[in-house]
């Protein structure tokens, strides 16, 4: 009976990111919690197993088992706002071993637009944990995420890919001091608390800033955030005001349209000063025509990069190190994967002799007394497992040979049970 092994090239990987896409074409892609969940599902009715998807303000992107490339990208259609076209326009396919080390490389920061993204690798897990909790996560999927997610935790343990404030909301600050030199003095304006928010925060605080007001949606995210570090606090119904006080305005909340919109600047057009405005949302969260206004500064996620800070370089050295531990961990797992073929034979082999075993036993308990049977039934038990252990070790040593699997398959008449029994 002829058995599909796993394989490194039953993998592929599709989706959009900032390398070739604007933010104005990844908001057509982005997908939130519920549309994810949505198409995973969708892809198992489909037949597709197994699958993670990524959705950040960087990428939108599947990678799957067992699924061809233009079933992912019908499915990443389907389920987003944007067009096959767009997709031929700007996305990516990859597949077998390439999909493979993309995923590696997203995992571990090397293809991020801020490198040695530390924000990213959450992201990835949640993914991760989000597919595993919908039960959209086979067995050979689980043990590549436990090698990228060991990749990670080795690039920031044997490298100093992870030395530096590498993240957006870093890249946003400095965005700010390149225009301000000092920051201060500045009345800073940030609305959303939510991690990335946070995160911003932390980092303006660092910098010294004395005037900084906070604004959330849900008033009580932004006081908890304010208690910590102690901040001032406004509504949503002073974001007007708020901002035309503010010289810099910070926006990164989960909002599916704008937050800051034209109307919020008619106070900010009474009297008009000069402010830098970021927005560190996708969808995008401050309306684009803001940035036609002569006294706005607007910065959204392609304008951020950390190439001049001098954190960057120290990073950028580490790349081949970190390349290094990627391609440890792939031939460890390519190892794991070959392994994969013999695991039928030994499961059809093992039952094959428990069988035998048990046949037998069957045969012979009504000639032996009752004290005895336990005693019996171990002992045979231990033989066939000795026995049986010398051919695992065989099948195991020379898991590439597929030779020596179907020689033990014609010897034992082995019979393998269908994968779901």
């Amino acid at each position: 009976m002829s058995i599909e092994n796993p394989k490194i090239s039953d993998f592929s990987a599709v989706g959009v990111n900032h390398w070739e896409a604007t933010i104005g074409i990844r908001e057509q892609f982005c997908l939130g919690s519920t549309k994810t969940k949505e198409l995973i599902q969708g892809a198992k009715r489909e037949g597709i197993k197994s699958l993670i998807v990524v959705s950040t303000c960087n990428r939108t992107e599947i990678f799957a088992q067992d699924a061809s490339p233009q079933e992912l990208i019908r499915l990443i259609v389907t389920y987003s706002g944007a067009t096959l076209e767009e997709f031929h326009n700007y996305g990516f396919e990859k597949v077998g071993e390439a999909a493979v080390e993309h995923l590696f490389q997203v995992t571990v920061g090397l293809d991020s637009q801020i490198l040695g993204d530390l924000q990213i690798v959450k992201q990835v897990k949640e993914a991760y944990d989000l597919a595993s909790d919908l039960d959209a996560v086979d067995g050979e999927l689980h043990r590549l995420m436990q090698h990228v997610f060991r990749a990670h935790k080795r690039s920031r343990n044997e490298t100093s890919l992870g030395e530096g404030a590498a993240t957006t909301a870093y890249a946003a600050v400095k965005f700010a001091i390149k225009t301000f030199d000092n920051l201060r003095d500045k009345n800073v304006l940030l609305v959303g608390t939510g991690k990335i928010g946070k995160v911003t925060c932390k980092n303006l605080i660092n910098l010294g800033v004395q005037k900084l007001t906070l604004i959330n949606r849900t008033r009580e995210r932004a006081e908890f955030v304010a208690d910590k570090f102690d901040l001032e606090v406004a509504g949503m119904d002073k974001l007007a005001d708020e901002i035309a006080e503010a010289d810099l305005v910070i926006v990164a909340t989960g909002a599916k349209e704008p937050v800051v919109t034209l109307d919020d600047m008619k106070p900010s057009l009474l009297d008009p000063k000069f402010k830098v405005m970021v927005d560190l949302s996708v969808p995008r969260n401050i309306d684009p025509q803001i940035g036609e206004m002569e006294f706005i500064d607007l910065a959204n996620m392609d304008f951020l990069t950390d190439v001049t800070d001098e954190a960057y370089r120290k990073r950028e050295e580490n790349i081949p190190l970190v390349k290094k531990i990627i391609e440890d961990e792939l031939t460890d797992y390519k190892n794991w994967l070959s392994k994969q073929k013999v695991v039928p034979t030994i499961k059809a082999l093992t039952n094959k002799f428990d069988t035998i075993r048990e046949d037998e036993f069957e045969f012979f308990k009504n000639k032996i007394s009752d004290t005895d049977r336990d005693k019996v039934e171990n002992l045979t038990r231990r033989i066939v497992n000795k026995i049986a252990a010398y051919s695992i070790e065989h099948l195991r040593d020379h898991h590439e040979s597929e030779q020596v699997t179907q020689v033990v398959n014609d010897m034992f008449k082995l019979e393998h049970q269908p994968e779901d029994e």
